[in-house]
């Protein structure tokens, strides 16, 4: 199953998330701690203490989906200060998922001469 996030907001919550948490515990999270709306269709990522699972939630207009893989022998490159980033990219979700930190990345350079 594959689902299209070219127009969806993708959110992170840096730092540690205690992912034994029921469904209701992350939606006050993302509704209190990071004051977003759990119903806007938005995805909502989490990580834990090690940095070896990462959990997603997001509304698809029927129900909360609820999805988390656990890596065996690596970890996530998970940002630790609020600060350092709360929405990302598609590009940067694709980056986290295949193990590249973006929070390093250097920012694009657009020049009109050269």
């Amino acid at each position: 199953m594959k689902f299209d996030l070219s127009n969806t907001r993708i959110f992170i919550r840096p730092g540690i998330t205690d992912l034994r948490i029921s469904t209701d515990e992350i939606l006050h999270l993302i509704k209190k701690i990071m004051n977003q709306d759990p119903l806007s269709g938005a995805v909502f990522l989490f990580c834990n203490k090690r940095k070896n699972i990462l959990k997603a939630i997001w509304w698809d207009k029927t129900g909360f989906w609820v999805a988390q893989k656990k890596l065996e022998k690596h970890k996530w490159p998970w940002p630790n200060k609020r600060e350092e980033v709360s929405e990302i990219t598609t590009k940067q979700l694709t980056m986290l998922l295949t193990g590249i930190d973006f929070t390093q990345m250097h920012d694009e350079l657009h020049f009109e001469k050269f």
